[in-house]
Protein backbone atom coordinates (compact mmCIF):
# COMPACT_ATOMS: atom_id res chain seq x y z
CA UNK A 1 0.00 0.00 0.00
CA UNK A 2 2.90 2.01 0.51
CA UNK A 3 4.46 1.57 -2.39
CA UNK A 4 0.97 2.25 -4.40
CA UNK A 5 0.47 5.45 -2.42
CA UNK A 6 4.37 6.94 -3.90
CA UNK A 7 3.76 5.82 -7.16
CA UNK A 8 0.36 8.06 -7.14
CA UNK A 9 2.27 10.73 -5.49
CA UNK A 10 4.91 10.58 -8.11
CA UNK A 11 2.31 10.32 -10.99
CA UNK A 12 0.59 13.03 -9.83
CA UNK A 13 3.42 15.00 -9.34
CA UNK A 14 4.83 14.39 -13.00
CA UNK A 15 1.24 15.39 -14.47
CA UNK A 16 1.37 18.72 -12.89
CA UNK A 17 5.06 19.32 -14.46
CA UNK A 18 3.52 18.08 -17.44
CA UNK A 19 0.67 20.70 -17.55
CA UNK A 20 2.80 23.64 -15.97
CA UNK A 21 5.42 23.16 -19.12
CA UNK A 22 2.56 22.90 -21.88
CA UNK A 23 1.68 25.93 -20.62
CA UNK A 24 -2.02 25.29 -19.54
CA UNK A 25 -1.05 25.57 -15.58
CA UNK A 26 1.09 27.13 -13.39
CA UNK A 27 2.91 26.29 -10.06
CA UNK A 28 0.00 28.02 -8.03
CA UNK A 29 -2.78 26.47 -10.22
CA UNK A 30 -1.74 22.61 -9.32
CA UNK A 31 -1.64 21.19 -6.00
CA UNK A 32 -1.53 17.74 -6.54
CA UNK A 33 -1.88 17.20 -2.18
CA UNK A 34 -5.71 17.96 -1.82
CA UNK A 35 -9.07 17.92 -3.84
CA UNK A 36 -10.08 20.83 -3.35
CA UNK A 37 -9.52 24.83 -2.93
CA UNK A 38 -12.08 27.38 -1.97
CA UNK A 39 -12.66 30.70 -1.44
CA UNK A 40 -15.50 32.72 0.41
CA UNK A 41 -16.56 36.51 0.31
CA UNK A 42 -19.25 38.16 2.00
CA UNK A 43 -20.52 41.71 1.04
CA UNK A 44 -23.55 43.97 2.37
CA UNK A 45 -26.27 44.26 0.21
CA UNK A 46 -27.98 46.07 2.00
CA UNK A 47 -30.11 49.08 0.33
CA UNK A 48 -28.43 52.75 1.47
CA UNK A 49 -30.96 54.56 -0.19
CA UNK A 50 -35.31 54.72 0.05
CA UNK A 51 -36.52 51.69 -1.48
CA UNK A 52 -39.45 49.52 -2.62
CA UNK A 53 -39.81 46.33 -0.87
CA UNK A 54 -40.57 42.82 -3.11
CA UNK A 55 -42.84 40.21 -1.78
CA UNK A 56 -45.86 42.06 -0.68
CA UNK A 57 -47.77 43.67 -2.76
CA UNK A 58 -50.19 46.03 -0.65
CA UNK A 59 -46.74 47.86 0.71
CA UNK A 60 -47.04 50.86 -1.34
CA UNK A 61 -44.30 52.80 0.69
CA UNK A 62 -40.38 52.23 0.92
CA UNK A 63 -38.56 50.49 4.22
CA UNK A 64 -38.30 52.79 7.02
CA UNK A 65 -35.02 51.30 8.28
CA UNK A 66 -32.85 48.26 8.08
CA UNK A 67 -33.46 45.34 11.17
CA UNK A 68 -31.04 42.96 9.92
CA UNK A 69 -28.38 43.49 7.12
CA UNK A 70 -28.83 41.85 4.04
CA UNK A 71 -26.15 39.74 2.39
CA UNK A 72 -24.88 38.33 -0.72
CA UNK A 73 -22.06 35.74 -0.39
CA UNK A 74 -20.54 33.63 -3.08
CA UNK A 75 -18.47 30.53 -2.69
CA UNK A 76 -15.81 29.59 -4.97
CA UNK A 77 -14.76 25.74 -5.49
CA UNK A 78 -12.33 24.63 -7.71
CA UNK A 79 -10.72 21.13 -8.00
CA UNK A 80 -7.07 19.33 -8.61
CA UNK A 81 -7.75 20.07 -12.67
CA UNK A 82 -8.65 23.64 -12.50
CA UNK A 83 -12.39 23.38 -12.83
CA UNK A 84 -14.65 26.09 -10.97
CA UNK A 85 -17.70 26.04 -9.71
CA UNK A 86 -19.54 29.72 -7.79
CA UNK A 87 -22.52 29.58 -5.84
CA UNK A 88 -23.86 32.58 -5.27
CA UNK A 89 -26.06 33.29 -2.19
CA UNK A 90 -28.26 36.38 -2.04
CA UNK A 91 -30.47 37.90 0.68
CA UNK A 92 -33.03 38.95 -1.79
CA UNK A 93 -36.96 38.11 -3.31
CA UNK A 94 -35.18 36.34 -6.43
CA UNK A 95 -32.52 36.11 -9.15
CA UNK A 96 -34.23 38.25 -12.10
CA UNK A 97 -33.43 37.25 -15.47
CA UNK A 98 -31.20 40.40 -15.77
CA UNK A 99 -29.54 40.17 -12.60
CA UNK A 100 -28.47 36.84 -14.13
CA UNK A 101 -26.90 38.30 -16.94
CA UNK A 102 -25.70 41.29 -15.72
CA UNK A 103 -23.80 39.13 -13.12
CA UNK A 104 -23.04 35.82 -15.19
CA UNK A 105 -21.19 38.24 -18.46
CA UNK A 106 -19.01 40.28 -16.54
CA UNK A 107 -17.43 37.11 -13.94
CA UNK A 108 -16.94 34.90 -17.48
CA UNK A 109 -15.24 38.28 -18.76
CA UNK A 110 -13.27 39.00 -15.54
CA UNK A 111 -12.51 35.43 -14.19
CA UNK A 112 -13.08 33.06 -16.76
CA UNK A 113 -15.67 31.45 -14.84
CA UNK A 114 -18.12 30.28 -17.70
CA UNK A 115 -21.84 30.68 -17.49
CA UNK A 116 -22.90 27.25 -16.60
CA UNK A 117 -20.64 27.18 -13.69
CA UNK A 118 -22.28 30.10 -12.15
CA UNK A 119 -25.23 29.20 -9.59
CA UNK A 120 -27.36 32.27 -8.65
CA UNK A 121 -29.42 31.56 -5.92
CA UNK A 122 -32.16 33.84 -3.33
CA UNK A 123 -33.87 33.06 -0.07
CA UNK A 124 -36.39 34.56 -1.11
CA UNK A 125 -36.49 37.29 1.97
CA UNK A 126 -39.82 39.21 1.40
CA UNK A 127 -39.01 41.90 3.64
CA UNK A 128 -36.20 42.78 0.49
CA UNK A 129 -35.64 45.40 -1.59
CA UNK A 130 -37.77 46.10 -5.33
CA UNK A 131 -34.55 45.77 -7.33
CA UNK A 132 -36.22 45.76 -10.53
CA UNK A 133 -38.42 48.91 -9.81
CA UNK A 134 -38.43 52.20 -11.36
CA UNK A 135 -36.17 54.14 -8.97
CA UNK A 136 -34.28 51.44 -8.21
CA UNK A 137 -31.66 51.54 -10.89
CA UNK A 138 -28.53 53.11 -8.60
CA UNK A 139 -29.21 50.33 -6.36
CA UNK A 140 -29.28 47.65 -9.12
CA UNK A 141 -26.00 48.51 -10.33
CA UNK A 142 -24.48 48.72 -6.79
CA UNK A 143 -25.42 45.52 -6.18
CA UNK A 144 -24.40 43.94 -9.63
CA UNK A 145 -20.92 45.36 -9.10
CA UNK A 146 -20.73 44.11 -5.11
CA UNK A 147 -21.80 40.40 -6.59
CA UNK A 148 -19.10 40.53 -9.48
CA UNK A 149 -16.67 41.75 -6.80
CA UNK A 150 -17.42 38.86 -4.10
CA UNK A 151 -17.48 36.42 -6.46
CA UNK A 152 -13.29 37.84 -7.40
CA UNK A 153 -12.75 38.07 -3.38
CA UNK A 154 -13.26 34.38 -3.59
CA UNK A 155 -11.73 33.05 -5.86
CA UNK A 156 -8.90 35.26 -4.98
CA UNK A 157 -8.99 33.85 -1.32
CA UNK A 158 -8.63 29.87 -2.64
CA UNK A 159 -7.14 28.10 -0.12
CA UNK A 160 -7.06 23.71 -0.07
CA UNK A 161 -9.65 22.18 1.64
CA UNK A 162 -11.85 19.41 2.64
CA UNK A 163 -15.47 19.02 1.34
CA UNK A 164 -17.87 16.88 3.22
CA UNK A 165 -21.72 16.50 2.67
CA UNK A 166 -24.67 15.58 5.10
CA UNK A 167 -27.52 16.72 6.36
CA UNK A 168 -30.12 16.90 9.46
CA UNK A 169 -33.29 17.83 9.72
CA UNK A 170 -35.49 20.83 10.68
CA UNK A 171 -39.48 21.44 11.19
CA UNK A 172 -39.98 25.04 10.56
CA UNK A 173 -41.58 24.44 7.31
CA UNK A 174 -45.45 23.83 6.75
CA UNK A 175 -47.29 23.20 3.96
CA UNK A 176 -49.57 26.30 3.19
CA UNK A 177 -52.48 24.49 0.89
CA UNK A 178 -55.43 23.71 2.74
CA UNK A 179 -58.50 21.79 1.02
CA UNK A 180 -61.56 23.05 1.88
CA UNK A 181 -65.15 23.14 0.46
CA UNK A 182 -64.33 26.57 -2.00
CA UNK A 183 -60.69 25.15 -2.61
CA UNK A 184 -57.41 24.77 -1.97
CA UNK A 185 -56.86 27.99 1.05
CA UNK A 186 -53.38 29.70 1.84
CA UNK A 187 -53.22 28.10 5.06
CA UNK A 188 -50.77 25.68 7.18
CA UNK A 189 -51.79 22.42 6.54
CA UNK A 190 -49.82 19.94 8.82
CA UNK A 191 -51.35 16.86 6.52
CA UNK A 192 -49.33 18.43 3.19
CA UNK A 193 -46.09 17.43 1.93
CA UNK A 194 -43.04 19.17 3.28
CA UNK A 195 -39.35 18.68 2.29
CA UNK A 196 -37.61 19.41 5.84
CA UNK A 197 -33.99 18.09 5.36
CA UNK A 198 -31.24 20.47 5.98
CA UNK A 199 -28.16 19.49 3.27
CA UNK A 200 -24.90 20.94 4.25
CA UNK A 201 -21.79 21.05 2.48
CA UNK A 202 -18.74 22.17 4.77
CA UNK A 203 -15.76 23.52 4.32
CA UNK A 204 -12.58 22.75 6.43
CA UNK A 205 -8.87 23.50 6.48
CA UNK A 206 -6.69 20.13 5.46
CA UNK A 207 -4.07 20.63 8.17
CA UNK A 208 -6.27 20.84 11.18
CA UNK A 209 -10.07 20.62 10.20
CA UNK A 210 -10.99 23.72 11.57
CA UNK A 211 -14.57 24.76 10.01
CA UNK A 212 -13.92 27.49 7.28
CA UNK A 213 -17.86 27.57 5.49
CA UNK A 214 -21.25 25.67 5.51
CA UNK A 215 -23.35 25.91 2.49
CA UNK A 216 -26.81 24.62 3.73
CA UNK A 217 -30.61 24.78 2.51
CA UNK A 218 -33.91 24.65 3.54
CA UNK A 219 -37.06 24.61 1.42
CA UNK A 220 -39.33 27.31 3.02
CA UNK A 221 -40.49 30.77 2.20
CA UNK A 222 -38.66 33.30 4.44
CA UNK A 223 -42.01 35.16 5.19
CA UNK A 224 -42.20 35.01 8.64
CA UNK A 225 -42.40 38.83 8.52
CA UNK A 226 -43.71 41.66 6.26
CA UNK A 227 -42.92 44.32 8.34
CA UNK A 228 -41.17 48.02 6.16
CA UNK A 229 -38.00 46.89 7.63
CA UNK A 230 -34.79 45.02 5.75
CA UNK A 231 -34.60 41.44 7.23
CA UNK A 232 -33.38 38.13 6.06
CA UNK A 233 -35.74 36.95 8.05
CA UNK A 234 -35.93 32.84 9.57
CA UNK A 235 -32.23 32.59 7.05
CA UNK A 236 -31.14 35.46 7.90
CA UNK A 237 -30.86 34.96 11.48
CA UNK A 238 -29.64 31.35 11.21
CA UNK A 239 -26.88 32.49 8.92
CA UNK A 240 -26.04 35.34 11.49
CA UNK A 241 -26.08 32.90 14.71
CA UNK A 242 -24.36 30.27 12.81
CA UNK A 243 -21.36 32.42 12.41
CA UNK A 244 -21.58 33.86 15.53
CA UNK A 245 -21.32 30.71 17.38
CA UNK A 246 -18.58 29.81 14.98
CA UNK A 247 -16.33 32.98 14.53
CA UNK A 248 -14.32 33.40 11.46
CA UNK A 249 -16.60 31.01 9.67
CA UNK A 250 -19.35 32.14 6.89
CA UNK A 251 -22.47 30.48 6.31
CA UNK A 252 -24.25 30.43 3.47
CA UNK A 253 -27.96 29.74 2.31
CA UNK A 254 -29.34 27.74 -0.31
CA UNK A 255 -33.21 27.82 -0.96
CA UNK A 256 -34.93 25.08 -1.48
CA UNK A 257 -38.24 24.07 -3.58
CA UNK A 258 -40.25 26.13 -0.88
CA UNK A 259 -42.93 27.66 -3.26
CA UNK A 260 -46.00 25.91 -1.29
CA UNK A 261 -44.32 25.60 2.12
CA UNK A 262 -44.32 28.63 4.97
CA UNK A 263 -42.72 29.17 8.08
CA UNK A 264 -45.32 28.67 11.08
CA UNK A 265 -45.91 30.60 13.47
CA UNK A 266 -45.21 33.89 11.97
CA UNK A 267 -45.70 37.41 11.91
CA UNK A 268 -43.77 38.63 14.81
CA UNK A 269 -39.73 39.23 15.15
CA UNK A 270 -39.64 36.72 17.99
CA UNK A 271 -40.50 33.80 15.37
CA UNK A 272 -37.87 34.73 13.05
CA UNK A 273 -34.82 34.44 15.46
CA UNK A 274 -36.97 31.08 17.02
CA UNK A 275 -36.46 29.63 13.13
CA UNK A 276 -33.24 30.66 11.94
CA UNK A 277 -32.24 29.24 15.31
CA UNK A 278 -33.93 26.19 14.70
CA UNK A 279 -32.46 25.87 11.71
CA UNK A 280 -29.00 27.24 13.09
CA UNK A 281 -29.31 24.31 15.17
CA UNK A 282 -30.18 21.64 12.51
CA UNK A 283 -26.95 22.99 10.80
CA UNK A 284 -24.91 22.21 13.93
CA UNK A 285 -26.59 18.22 13.82
CA UNK A 286 -25.61 17.73 10.57
CA UNK A 287 -21.91 18.79 10.79
CA UNK A 288 -22.36 16.40 14.19
CA UNK A 289 -21.32 19.04 16.50
CA UNK A 290 -19.61 17.27 19.97
CA UNK A 291 -19.47 14.01 18.68
CA UNK A 292 -16.06 12.78 19.17
CA UNK A 293 -16.95 9.86 16.18
CA UNK A 294 -18.32 11.54 12.50
CA UNK A 295 -20.14 8.96 11.30
CA UNK A 296 -22.38 11.04 8.89
CA UNK A 297 -19.94 13.30 7.34
CA UNK A 298 -19.32 11.73 3.64
CA UNK A 299 -16.01 13.36 2.13
CA UNK A 300 -16.56 14.98 -1.22
CA UNK A 301 -13.86 14.12 -3.84
CA UNK A 302 -13.10 13.59 -7.55
CA UNK A 303 -14.10 15.60 -10.65
CA UNK A 304 -16.17 19.00 -11.10
CA UNK A 305 -19.00 19.06 -13.67
CA UNK A 306 -21.74 21.49 -14.75
CA UNK A 307 -23.75 22.45 -17.00
CA UNK A 308 -26.88 24.98 -17.81
CA UNK A 309 -29.46 24.23 -20.39
CA UNK A 310 -32.79 25.84 -20.36
CA UNK A 311 -36.14 24.02 -21.05
CA UNK A 312 -39.91 25.49 -22.80
CA UNK A 313 -42.30 25.46 -20.87
CA UNK A 314 -46.15 26.40 -22.15
CA UNK A 315 -48.23 28.41 -21.21
CA UNK A 316 -52.13 28.01 -21.52
CA UNK A 317 -52.68 31.04 -22.70
CA UNK A 318 -53.07 31.29 -26.36
CA UNK A 319 -50.03 32.72 -28.57
CA UNK A 320 -47.98 33.48 -25.51
CA UNK A 321 -44.46 32.42 -26.10
CA UNK A 322 -42.96 29.79 -24.25
CA UNK A 323 -40.87 30.68 -21.34
CA UNK A 324 -37.35 29.70 -21.59
CA UNK A 325 -36.79 27.91 -17.89
CA UNK A 326 -32.97 27.18 -16.66
CA UNK A 327 -32.30 23.71 -14.83
CA UNK A 328 -28.88 23.53 -13.75
CA UNK A 329 -26.50 20.38 -12.59
CA UNK A 330 -23.15 20.75 -10.75
CA UNK A 331 -21.80 17.36 -10.17
CA UNK A 332 -19.04 16.36 -7.34
CA UNK A 333 -17.95 12.68 -8.75
CA UNK A 334 -20.24 10.06 -7.48
CA UNK A 335 -20.45 11.67 -3.88
CA UNK A 336 -23.14 15.06 -4.30
CA UNK A 337 -25.23 16.40 -7.64
CA UNK A 338 -26.72 19.32 -7.01
CA UNK A 339 -29.80 20.27 -9.03
CA UNK A 340 -30.73 24.02 -9.14
CA UNK A 341 -34.43 24.68 -10.48
CA UNK A 342 -35.38 28.38 -11.56
CA UNK A 343 -38.93 30.33 -10.14
CA UNK A 344 -40.80 29.44 -6.89
CA UNK A 345 -40.62 25.90 -7.53
CA UNK A 346 -43.31 23.41 -5.23
CA UNK A 347 -42.25 21.02 -2.80
CA UNK A 348 -43.17 17.95 -4.85
CA UNK A 349 -40.09 18.74 -7.65
CA UNK A 350 -38.04 17.98 -4.86
CA UNK A 351 -39.44 14.74 -3.26
CA UNK A 352 -39.85 13.43 -6.92
CA UNK A 353 -36.52 14.13 -7.90
CA UNK A 354 -34.51 12.94 -4.94
CA UNK A 355 -36.16 9.81 -5.17
CA UNK A 356 -36.12 9.22 -8.66
CA UNK A 357 -32.44 9.82 -8.61
CA UNK A 358 -31.24 8.24 -5.36
CA UNK A 359 -28.73 5.65 -6.05
CA UNK A 360 -27.23 3.67 -2.98
CA UNK A 361 -24.41 4.08 -4.26
CA UNK A 362 -24.47 7.92 -4.82
CA UNK A 363 -24.40 10.73 -5.34
CA UNK A 364 -26.42 12.44 -2.46
CA UNK A 365 -28.98 14.28 -4.12
CA UNK A 366 -29.43 18.26 -3.41
CA UNK A 367 -32.10 19.93 -5.00
CA UNK A 368 -32.57 23.93 -5.11
CA UNK A 369 -35.00 26.51 -5.74
CA UNK A 370 -34.91 29.73 -6.65
CA UNK A 371 -32.15 29.85 -8.83
CA UNK A 372 -31.35 31.51 -12.06
CA UNK A 373 -34.42 33.16 -12.74
CA UNK A 374 -37.41 34.68 -10.90
CA UNK A 375 -40.53 35.43 -12.75
CA UNK A 376 -43.41 33.66 -10.71
CA UNK A 377 -44.52 29.64 -9.25
CA UNK A 378 -43.34 26.73 -11.06
CA UNK A 379 -46.47 24.20 -9.69
CA UNK A 380 -46.29 20.67 -10.07
CA UNK A 381 -48.79 18.98 -12.46
CA UNK A 382 -50.87 18.16 -9.16
CA UNK A 383 -51.09 21.57 -7.68
CA UNK A 384 -51.94 22.69 -11.06
CA UNK A 385 -55.15 20.56 -11.44
CA UNK A 386 -56.11 21.38 -7.83
CA UNK A 387 -55.95 25.19 -8.28
CA UNK A 388 -54.88 27.56 -5.39
CA UNK A 389 -52.76 30.12 -5.55
CA UNK A 390 -49.74 28.91 -6.71
CA UNK A 391 -51.45 27.47 -9.35
CA UNK A 392 -52.95 30.55 -9.85
CA UNK A 393 -50.03 32.59 -10.81
CA UNK A 394 -48.89 31.03 -14.71
CA UNK A 395 -51.22 29.50 -16.48
CA UNK A 396 -48.78 26.99 -17.55
CA UNK A 397 -50.16 23.48 -19.39
CA UNK A 398 -50.16 20.76 -17.31
CA UNK A 399 -47.23 19.29 -19.16
CA UNK A 400 -44.82 21.83 -17.49
CA UNK A 401 -43.89 18.89 -14.67
CA UNK A 402 -42.36 16.47 -17.21
CA UNK A 403 -40.40 19.04 -19.16
CA UNK A 404 -39.03 20.09 -15.71
CA UNK A 405 -38.26 16.47 -15.17
CA UNK A 406 -37.17 15.64 -18.10
CA UNK A 407 -34.53 18.16 -18.29
CA UNK A 408 -32.87 17.15 -15.24
CA UNK A 409 -32.16 13.72 -15.86
CA UNK A 410 -31.23 14.42 -19.30
CA UNK A 411 -28.42 16.86 -17.97
CA UNK A 412 -27.75 14.40 -15.18
CA UNK A 413 -26.90 11.69 -17.47
CA UNK A 414 -24.64 13.98 -19.81
CA UNK A 415 -22.54 14.46 -16.86
CA UNK A 416 -20.30 11.77 -15.74
CA UNK A 417 -19.06 10.72 -12.41
CA UNK A 418 -15.94 10.41 -13.06
CA UNK A 419 -13.13 11.23 -15.67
Amino acid sequence: MIQLASTRIVFASLLALLLIFAGTATADDVDTTVDWKVGVASVDITPQQRLLMAGYAARKEPAMGTEQPLYGKALAIENRDGKRVVMVTLDLIGVTAELREQVAQQVEQKYNVPAHALLLNASHTHCGPRYNSEGAQEYFAILTKKLVQAVGQAIDSRQPAELAYGFARCSVAMNRRTPSDSGFLNHPNPNGPVDHTVPVLSVRNPEDQSLRAVLFGYACHNTTMGFRRWLGDYAGYAQEYFEKDHPGVTALFMMGCGGDQNPYPRGELKYAKMHGRSLATAIEAAIETTQRTLRHQHPVRGSLNSILETVDLEFATPDRPDFAYPVQVIRFGNDLLLVALGNEVVVDYALRLKRELHREQGPAVWIAGYSNVYAGYVPSKRVLLEGGYEARSRPWKPSLEERIIGKVHELVDKLPAAE
